[in-house]
Parts: C-alpha cells; structure tokens; sequence
C-alpha cells in the first residue's frame, strides 16, 4: 500500500495489504487511521509521523473486510463477507467481541457519537444494534426493500440514516426504531450515506453516478453534486462543513462546495476505482482508499 503526500512531492510505500482496500476512516483524534481490505485485515496505521507506519494488523475474519469504523470511546468494529462483525480494542489490537446474528455478508457499520452502540447491516435487510462495549444485541431494525449498503448516525445520535439497494435513504429514530422518512431520487443503488458534521444535511452517493445533498430535517433534496463519469462510491464532508469531498468508479475524488455544489477541484492518481473516503478531523488532509491496493493522503 503506498500513501501519496503533494506537500512533499513523494509517494510513501507502506508494506500491507495484498488486496484491493475497500475503507478508510481516520480515528476521533486523527492520531490513526483504519483501512480495510479484500486481503482478509484490516490495519491500523500511525499519522502523526513524517512517515505514516503500520502499528496493528487485525486478522481473524474469514473473508474480505469492508469497513473498520473508529468510536469515540477507542473501539474499532471490522465488518466482511463472513457475516461475523468483531469489536477490537485499538489501542491493544485484541478482538474482544465477536457479533452473530447476521446471516449475509454485513456491509455497513456505524458507531453512535457516544461510542455506546454500533449498528451493523448488509446483505440480509436487517439492521441490528449492539453494545459497544459488550456486543451484547439491542434490536433489530425493520429495513429497505432489499440490502442495505450505508448507514450512519446523526451527530446528536437521535437518529440513523441508511441507504439501499432499493435506490432509496431512509431515517430511523435511532432510540424506537420507527421510520421517519424515505428519501427518494437516486436512480439505481445508493452506495453511502454520511451527516454534515451540524447535522443539517444528508449527502448520499449512487450507482448514478450523482451525490445528492437533503435537508436532514425535511427530506427535501437540497442539490446534486455530478461529474463522476461512473458510480459514486462515497461522500463525506469537511470538518467545517463546507466541502463534500465523493470518489468513484473513475478512479477520481473530487471536491465540491456544499453551499452551491460547484466542484472546485478533482484529484487524480488512482489506477482503479476509489471505494471510500475520509477528512483528517483536524482538517487540512483528505484520505482515499481504491481498488489499486493503494490508499493516498491529500494536502489540502
């Protein structure tokens, strides 16, 4: 896996994953960062070095591994094909609880902001709750016409977002598990779902290729961010809230103002295409991971 800094005009390889890398996600304190990949692992990688290190592997899943979520509390959730979803402790590297219920492949997971629950969903359409702390189940989620492929909780932690196979986000109030609103525009699959950091906006992203923003509030589609000449793969806004930065099967991340949807700047580099991406919490630094086998951090 290499790692490309423009503030230094060089590409860092780090020795790691053998297969394509499906997640990144940079821990509360931006001190790590997580990634996750077909080559069974996820890893978990020092930032604040000149030269970023690997620090812990986490291996143990039968089958590739798709997300590898940080909470606020020091935990790190791994979710894959083998429907097993692991809770680990980041600091020790130790898996401490392994989730079963799931009978497909789990293809999302989300902490709540207080780091107590998680929730995890995928190829069955379920979405199950669970203690973080113990892995405990809290419930399961009455879910979309077909698989879930995102969710995520709103910074309050009041409610979750999901988004589907059946082209559809849907609210849930995170504490009864009822339905809040459906919110319909995408034309095929929607591939992620994440808040802005005020809680105000939903981005989506799709197979359409089209990252759509809505009001959190209403449901009402606020704009459409295009320009990826394939699907759009995922969405995640700036710690300010003022960029969606999306990547997709074109091998590309692009930036976009939140505020008019103007795309203010693409990045290339990848040779294949790029699956997820994540702001440094700090700012000032943008993560991508692709199919290359290559994750790249962006001076921004």
């Amino acid at each position: 896996m290499s790692v490309f800094q423009p503030e230094v005009g060089r590409a860092l390889v780090l020795s790691g994953h053998t297969g394509p890398v499906n997640w990144v996600a940079y821990s509360p304190d931006g001190g790590l960062l997580a990634t996750a990949s077909e080559d069974r692992t996820a890893r978990l990688w020092k930032t604040t070095a000149e030269d970023p290190e690997q620090v812990r592997t986490l291996a143990g899943h039968a089958d590739a591994v798709l997300l590898a979520p940080f909470s606020s509390r020091g935990a790190v959730a791994t979710i894959g094909a083998d429907a097993i979803p692991r809770l680990w402790d980041s600091a020790a590297g130790v898996c401490y609880a392994k989730l079963t219920g799931h009978t497909d492949m789990v293809y999302a997971a989300a902490f709540a902001p207080d780091g107590h629950r998680l929730a995890t969903t995928g190829y069955d359409a379920t979405i199950r709750l669970w203690h973080a702390g113990t892995g405990d189940p809290l419930g399961v989620l009455a879910s979309h016409d077909g698989n879930v492929s995102a969710l995520t909780f709103s910074p309050d932690g009041r409610h979750l977002a999901t988004a589907g196979f059946d082209a559809t986000v849907r609210l849930w109030d995170a504490g009864t598990g009822a339905e809040a609103a459906v919110l319909e525009g995408h034309k095929d699959t929607a591939w992620s779902v994440s808040y802005s950091p005020d809680g105000t906006i939903i981005a989506s992203a799709g197979e359409d290729g089209v990252t759509r923003l809505w009001d959190a509030g209403t449901g009402e589609l606020l704009r459409g961010l295009e320009g990826h000449s394939g699907s759009a793969f995922g969405a995640a806004f700036s710690p300010d809230g003022a960029l969606v930065a999306t990547v997709g099967g074109d091998a590309t991340a692009k930036l976009f103002k939140t505020s008019d949807g103007s795309c203010v700047k693409t990045l290339d580099g990848h040779e294949g295409a790029v699956n997820a991406v994540a702001f440094r919490p700090a700012g000032g630094q943008l993560a991508t991971a692709s199919a290359d086998r290559t994750v790249r951090l962006w001076a921004l």
